[in-house]
């Protein structure tokens, strides 16, 4: 534009000048020199104008040029690159709109940003962004796009301050949410602000218009976050600001299950949730809300309780109708005998439900006639039934109290004919404790073996080494205890005490073989022939070769105490061999003491047959002297 400018200005001035050139006196050649020497001479086209090229372009001052530059700038819009304009659609091709917005150029959009505008012609007026003034090619840069986007977020920022609510629509699905266009710009919608409940299904949403609030602008990347959980909410807090002005307690509304958890209800009062907790559902024991209520049923519950602050509202469904303690049969009394299902177990006895709402307590001592130790959580399973005898009633205090053993005659009354002392009977083991074996003989008759009671001839160190819970076992009635309700039984009673037959074979001093079976650091518990056990210290079971008997090990032992009246026998593997010892020594030493005997009796012989000494007879005597001598010493 600028050279087609120039050049129309070059041809302008070139017309002009050319009057004036066939105005002035072509030059000649005739003219005396000496006349010309005072005055310059004229040539030809001495008036052209040097400042025009052989183009018919001007040449200016650099003043000049720069005063007409800015004339000429001046008749054009002033933009800047990202500026956003109005233009006019001036042409239209099949791939771009040529769009004028009063620059030097036109600038062309590609069509496919116009996508969204139906029958759009020639004379239409648009927006657009300047992307950049003169491109490479040297052509304007505009995009309606660029221009969209740019609205938009200014749309989008303002409605973030305000609170407004914007309309957009779902264009796809990605990962952990949503697309959402607004105002023609990708928003981001997350999944857990699509509905006040969780959504799985994600395609439902893809297509569909909706209603959103701006809950999130980032302006360093221009990307914007949408919630549509955002208007539910705020409609649900105005319904729920509603509701809890009006609430009162003791006041019934209709509500809706709408979740149920192992301790109560969620119940959606219109806009407003509340909680039925799982104790006031049912006067009667539940052991979850669904035994009773399901999702989506319709109840009236009774407002118990609610906190403003806390938006929390406290529902019940049993308070709508009677306690039962306050309509209990007239027919129920002391004495009276009734049915009942065991809800609650604890270690001091059992609950049984009589009717929804209404319990009474089998106490431990209340279940067997039996003066033995019952375990309730042993005894009694959850839903079990039971018939019982009701032993104290008081309805001010909601309280009962129940017999199971009752409903059974007292066996003790009678316990010297069925179960006298020295009679034999067969007993289940009921209970066992580190000091004896519970036995009952039949329900409610039962008494205890003691662990000393069970062998004549073998020390347990627990009756589970004897017998378990759960076995039969012969028992005979050792004696009876009618007001406490006791039997002392015995086990090993039922045979004779081998303990007087074995004193004479288990004397002491006596050797027997035995099997180490038990080793401590105290000693070793010795297994002896006839099912007898002894045991032997430490210090006793050393052995010759200074080690000592382990166990599983096979030796000889010798019985060095026995304690018919303890059922004791203390051994030792020691004795054997140091006694064995002993014996030799004192072997040796009666047999030097005998060889010195007989040399002093030899040498007295002597010295009484010889009358007179000589120089022979007392080198034999002192060689006597000297084997009596060594035969003393040998013997000490």
């Amino acid at each position: 534009m600028n050279f087609i400018n120039k050049q129309l200005n070059a041809d302008a001035q070139e017309n002009a000048a050319a009057p004036e050139a066939v105005e002035v006196p072509t030059a000649t050649t005739n003219a005396p020199v000496a006349d010309a020497a005072p005055v310059v001479a004229e040539t030809a086209h001495d008036d052209f104008d040097w400042s025009i090229d052989k183009r018919n372009v001007s040449h200016y001052a650099e003043s000049e040029r720069v005063k007409y530059d800015k004339v000429y700038d001046e008749t054009f819009v002033q933009i800047e690159d990202g500026e956003i304009v109005r233009g006019g659609v001036v042409a239209l091709t099949k791939t771009d709109v040529v769009v004028n917005i009063g620059f030097k150029s036109d600038g062309l959009v590609s069509l496919n940003e116009f996508r969204d505008v139906q029958g759009l012609k020639i004379g239409d007026e648009v927006e657009v962004m300047v992307v950049e003034k003169e491109d490479r090619n040297g052509n304007l840069h505009l995009s309606r796009k660029s221009a969209r986007i740019y609205r938009a977020w200014e749309r989008i920022v303002e409605v973030h301050k305000t609170g407004e609510v914007i309309t957009g629509t779902v264009t796809s699905k990605t990962k952990g949410g949503l697309i959402v266009d607004v105002f023609g710009m990708e928003t981001f919608l997350p999944g857990s602000q699509i509905d006040v409940k969780p959504v799985t299904d994600y395609d439902q949403f893809v297509g569909k218009t909706m209603e959103f609030k701006v809950v999130k602008i980032n302006e360093a990347i221009k990307n914007a976050v949408v919630s549509h959980k955002a208007l539910i909410e705020s409609d649900i807090e105005a319904q729920r600001a509603e509701i809890m002005s009006k609430l009162e307690k003791g006041q019934v509304l209709e509500g809706v299950v709408k979740n149920i958890t192992d301790f109560g209800a969620f119940m959606d009062l219109g806009g407003l949730d509340g909680l039925l907790y799982i104790t006031d559902i049912s006067w009667g024991r539940i052991s979850h809300p669904s035994e009773v209520v399901k999702m989506d049923q319709k109840l009236n519950v009774v407002v118990l309780d609610f906190d403003d602050d806390k938006k929390r509202i406290s529902l019940g469904l049993k308070q709508l109708t009677p306690h039962p303690w306050d309509v209990l049969p007239e027919g129920l009394a002391e004495g009276s005998v009734v049915k009942g299902k065991v809800v609650n177990i604890e270690d001091y006895g059992a609950f049984l439900e009589i009717q929804p709402g209404v319990e009474g307590l089998v106490h431990v001592s209340e279940i067997t006639w039996a003066n033995t130790p019952i375990n309730a959580k042993e005894f009694f399973k959850l839903g079990d039934e039971y018939e019982a005898k009701v032993v104290t009633l008081d309805k001010d205090s909601r309280k009962m109290s129940l017999s199971i053993k009752q409903m059974s005659q007292d066996p003790w009354s009678t316990i010297e004919t069925k179960f006298p002392e020295g009679s034999k009977h067969k007993g289940l083991v009921k209970n066992i404790t580190p000091y004896g074996v519970f036995v009952e003989l039949e329900p409610g008759i039962g008494g205890m073996i003691h662990i000393s009671d069970l062998s004549w001839l073998k020390r347990f160190n627990h009756p589970t080494d004897y017998t378990k819970i759960g076995e039969h076992i012969d028992v005979v009635i050792l004696s009876i205890d009618k007001d406490n309700r006791k039997l002392q039984l015995g086990h090993k009673q039922l045979e004779e005490d081998p303990w007087n037959a074995l004193e004479d074979t288990f004397a002491i001093g006596t050797v027997h073989e035995g099997t180490v079976i038990r080793k401590d650091d105290k000693g070793a518990i010795v297994q002896l022939p006839y099912g007898l056990e002894g045991f032997a210290p430490n210090r006793h079971l050393n052995k010759e070769d200074g080690k000592q008997v382990q166990a599983d090990e096979t030796n000889q032992f010798m019985v060095i105490e026995f304690d018919r009246n303890e059922k004791r026998i203390v051994l030792s593997h020691a004795r054997i061999w140091e006694q064995h010892e002993a014996e030799v020594k004192e072997a040796a030493k009666k047999e030097a003491k005998a060889d010195s005997e007989n040399t002093r009796k030899a040498v007295k012989n002597i010295q009484s047959k010889v009358e007179k000494t000589t120089l022979g007879d007392l080198g034999a005597l002192a060689e006597i002297k000297a084997k009596l001598k060594e035969g003393e010493e040998d013997g000490k």
